[in-house]
């Protein structure tokens, strides 16, 4: 996924910079940027990989010697940015949050229209955040630009483009990532959480809507393109992405998952000793479901943080899958003979959850209940960057239904049938999940209850991962 943060404001701007990028830490584990602007030195950049060392610790060099009154950051999963690019419009510097499919037939547009080259990153492929640029700056002008680029990319995009007169800011054209702007007496500033910004001195200010494009100065917040009126924001910023202490289209995430859980409380008969949640995103889940059940909530198993902050930092899979067990301590005495009912916000793959269940029995736990917080993954995701698997079989539910069916090419009517709810094919699904990982039982989220515990109109959410609908 990733995130950014940008400011505009009449004094030096690099103190909010730096720290509002980094409360964008938990969305992003390959590269942090940081570009700003001074009317005397112009654009002065730093880029850094994240991969083994947070943000904060490999930015604190720049946080003394940048300076300027305008800026951009990010928190990049994958491609370095923020770039600084020179064109017909000027010099500028760009971030974005974004997933193109259609990187190829971009490409081979531009290159029609005279543009010579892309520079490869060490995989091969070209940097999106370069691409977008080239897209702006096919136009005469930058807002033209910026809304050509929303309009020709499959996939999502939001951006932040830095000026010497100020940021343009350009939400996605359905609004799948966020985009809120903050202020105070002397800056403006755009973020992906809104949260980034409170201890900052800043207050809410607006939401941008679908498509809308704003531009921020010291003194001012101006939309320049009106927003559109359909929305496909991405559910999974509740059930997973987004800290706990932020909130998207005026939904707090915490409270969402509260809610969340005490849904799948109701449709329960399960009697588990306690109620837990996997570290970190599981567990506002696990407290809704106590709270509504009234069984006791418990931390049987703690996390370590200090230094892994994220068990998918690394790369390789394998590492992953090894560093989310090394991550996980018992709390014995919390396990031993118990009956555990334990809620994660998804099951993806399933290797780490299975894992856990495995390190749970050997701890002594007597039972391990399974209770995802969402619905099962059948698609991968189309939109952002939730999984960079190659193939959809990566996903227990395809490998599954694959198995089930003799062919893992399954028609969209059948997998219409395993993602209901209701049907046979579904509880065949659930029960073939629940004995390869070995789960004493398992019982996913239902897709009306999770968009119920968001709150806001479902045809404004997006669950293309959940039931294939765009």
């Amino acid at each position: 996924m990733g995130g950014f943060f940008g400011v505009a404001g009449k004094k030096d701007c690099v103190f909010d910079l730096f720290f509002g990028t980094d409360y964008h830490s938990h969305l992003g584990t390959r590269r942090g940027g940081m570009c700003v602007y001074h009317k005397e030195h112009g654009f002065d950049r730093a880029i850094h990989s994240i991969e083994n060392s947070p943000f904060r610790t490999k930015f604190d060099k720049e946080v003394q010697q940048m300076h300027g009154n305008l800026g951009i950051g990010c928190i990049s999963d994958y491609e370095p940015q923020p770039l600084i690019v020179r064109s017909h419009h000027g010099t500028f510097s760009l971030t974005t949050v974004s997933k193109i499919n259609n990187t190829e037939e971009l490409a081979d547009e531009i290159f029609k229209s005279g543009h010579s080259h892309f520079l490869e990153m060490s995989g091969g492929e070209i940097n999106a955040t370069e691409l977008v640029a080239a897209l702006i700056n096919a136009k005469e002008n930058l807002v033209d630009g910026i809304r050509y680029a929303l309009e020709k990319i499959d996939g999502s995009l939001s951006l932040l483009l830095l000026t010497p007169k100020g940021i343009y800011c350009a939400r996605d054209k359905f609004g799948r990532t966020p985009i809120v702007i903050g202020h105070k007496d002397d800056a403006f500033c755009a973020a992906f959480e809104n949260f980034s910004y409170k201890n900052l001195g800043y207050t809410d200010y607006k939401e941008l809507g679908p498509g809308e494009v704003c531009v921020i100065t010291p003194t001012s917040c101006t939309t320049l393109v009106q927003p559109g009126d359909k929305m496909k924001i991405c559910t999974f910023l509740w059930i997973y992405y987004g800290y706990p202490s932020s909130s998207y289209e005026g939904i707090s995430v915490e409270r969402m998952r509260y809610i969340c859980g005490e849904k799948m409380a109701k449709r329960d008969n399960a009697k588990p000793d306690v109620v837990a949640g996997v570290p970190d995103s599981g567990l506002a889940h696990a407290i809704g479901y106590a709270n509504e059940s009234k069984i006791p909530f418990s931390r049987p198993f703690i996390k370590y943080t200090p230094t892994w902050p994220r068990s998918f930092m690394p790369t390789m899979q394998s590492q992953r899958n090894l560093i989310a067990k090394m991550k996980l301590l018992a709390v014995e005495d919390l396990i031993r003979d118990k009956k555990l009912l334990l809620i994660d916000d998804s099951i993806v793959r399933g290797t780490q959850l299975r894992e856990t269940t495995e390190f749970l029995y050997k701890s002594g736990a007597l039972e391990v209940h399974i209770r995802p917080a969402c619905p099962p993954l059948l698609y991968g995701c189309k939109y952002l960057n939730f999984s960079r698997s190659s193939s959809e079989m990566d996903l227990i539910t395809r490998r599954v239904i694959a198995r089930l069916e003799g062919t893992e090419n399954v028609s969209r009517e059948v997998l219409d049938e395993y993602a209901d709810p209701d049907s046979e094919r579904y509880a065949t699904m659930i029960e073939e999940i629940r004995k390869e990982l070995n789960f004493t039982s398992l019982a996913f989220n239902r897709l009306d209850d999770m968009l119920d515990a968001v709150g806001i109109d479902k045809c404004k959410l997006c669950t293309y991962c959940w039931d294939g609908k765009e």
